[in-house]
């Protein structure tokens, strides 16, 4: 069994962790945290984190030298299923040796599972759903007391989505993400996330920009927007799509420098939110549009609602009104009654489209979804065979659109020195989300020191594979 990081995707720089951590010796108890899963999942580990600092817990980097530990888990798909058990099972190994008292389980897998896991792991201290994690607190005092019962708080989905008014952010400084809504009314066939995160539910857009201008004011230079259904945003609060509205009083919170738009569903793209996103001073020109795939039967039986035609429309709509916009998406390959021609349909659509970023998810079968009730399951040899195929295509594109950036200048924001290497550091171009993109590597000498958080004008000198490399020629900023 490998060995699960602690604080997992929580990126803080040491300065940062040194302040989460530095709480005085009259703290209640101290935790280790582990968060697993999408950048959704993250922001409600800021959340947790945030009211257990404001409670008086200590945060320690290693369970060890904790009183509990806490899992904030992903239930989406097997592989996530299987990395959630795998940081609950050696916690609990470490309880059953005596080295921490107690763990307590929050987020997708225990919404999911609730009793189940319980009676499956019944040395679990405490579970968390998803729509319970502002009662985290009362969880933990609840087992700090040794209390045995109530050890579980799950909530409905609200009408409204929670507020993040207590997130302690632990992406690195210049970076976060935000959540603009809750849940998702889409019904796609193969996916469950309507049953452990609801329905759709908006947040309001004044109580989005007070947290974004608190962002900013904490030295967030790039504010990251996602959600289940990005697009949908503002139907269920204000009867109509309101994004655009949104993405215009985004653009003009001061000291943000990149907006970048995640979790696009590929309906209410109007003229209107397009021409917002071309115009606006920090949006950045790139899009993560999921499309899942291109053939019309197979769009049907996952329930997307859209058809080839819209999509191949929607995309030249996209390309033509927004200069310059990299395109991100993922596809599935091997759902069920998936033909040969079919694949071979998605196969040159993905030739024709050149995204930029492409990733490939094998379907997997999800307990109590529609698609798990379908015959003609295809076996995983094929469902691989076809990723690859699919990846091989993708892998032409991807490079042949790094190539095409040596010469040209791109501004690159700097995320961290290149570990044992002098005046090396690895930054994101505005081509690039973090963990799931590709990197910009950059060297030069700069009119300062570079650091974490800076933007520098680079010129891209060469590609390696899917990254670039850049020498820093402009002032940093």
């Amino acid at each position: 069994m490998r060995s699960l990081p602690i604080l997992a995707n929580l990126d803080a720089s040491s300065d940062e962790l040194a302040r989460l951590q530095g709480r005085v010796g009259d703290a209640k108890g101290s935790y280790a945290f582990i968060s697993l899963g999408c950048p959704k999942n993250l922001v409600d580990s800021e959340q947790m984190l945030g009211l257990l600092h404001k409670d008086g817990y200590n945060l320690v980097q290693d369970p060890e030298k904790s009183d509990f530990v806490v899992i904030n888990t992903c239930g989406f798909i097997d592989n996530a299923r299987k990395e959630s058990f795998e940081a609950i099972d050696q916690m609990l190994e470490l309880k059953r040796q005596g080295k921490i008292r107690g763990v307590i389980v929050t987020g997708c897998l225990a919404e999911r599972q609730q009793e189940k896991l319980l009676e499956a792991r019944p040395e679990i201290d405490g579970m968390v759903g998803v729509f319970g994690r502002d009662d985290i607190t009362t969880i933990v005092q609840r087992f700090m007391d040794g209390l045995d019962e109530q050890r579980t708080v799950f909530k409905p989905a609200p009408i409204r989505a929670l507020a993040d008014n207590f997130r302690l952010q632990v992406t690195p400084q210049h970076f976060a993400y935000m959540k603009i809504s809750e849940g998702c009314d889409r019904l796609c066939t193969f996916c469950a996330i309507p049953k452990m995160r609801g329905k759709h539910a908006s947040k309001p857009i004044e109580g989005i920009i007070e947290e974004a201008k608190k962002l900013a004011d904490n030295g967030v230079r790039e504010l990251i927007v996602v959600a289940q259904d990005t697009t949908f945003y503002g139907i269920d609060l204000y009867g109509r799509a309101r994004l655009f509205e949104l993405l215009e009083q985004l653009d003009a919170v001061e000291g943000l420098d990149w907006i970048r738009l995640m979790y696009f569903y590929p309906m209410y793209i109007d003229d209107q939110l397009v021409h917002t996103m071309a115009n606006a001073k920090k949006i950045l020109p790139y899009v993560d549009m999921p499309l899942q795939h291109i053939n019309d039967t197979m769009l049907k039986r996952m329930a997307r609602r859209v058809t080839r035609d819209k999509t191949h429309e929607l995309v030249t709509k996209l390309r033509e009104g927004i200069p310059d916009l990299v395109m991100r998406t993922t596809m599935i390959t091997g759902f069920p009654g998936e033909t040969d021609e079919q694949f071979d349909e998605l196969e040159a659509f993905v030739a024709e489209m050149h995204f930029e970023r492409l990733g490939v998810f094998t379907y997997s079968i999800e307990p109590d979804t529609p698609a798990a009730k379908l015959t003609d399951h295809l076996p995983e040899r094929i469902k691989k065979e076809r990723r690859n195929r699919l990846m091989a295509v993708q892998q032409q594109n991807a490079f042949a659109w790094c190539e095409g950036r040596i010469g040209t200048r791109m501004d690159v924001l700097i995320d961290k020195p290149v570990d044992e290497a002098k005046n090396i550091w690895i930054g994101r171009s505005y081509a690039d989300a973090p963990d799931v993109d590709a990197a910009v590597f950059v060297t030069g000498e700069t009119d300062k020191p570079l650091r974490a958080g800076d933007l520098v004008d680079c010129e891209i000198v060469s590609s390696k594979n899917y990254d670039l490399v850049a020498a820093a020629v402009g002032t940093v900023r």
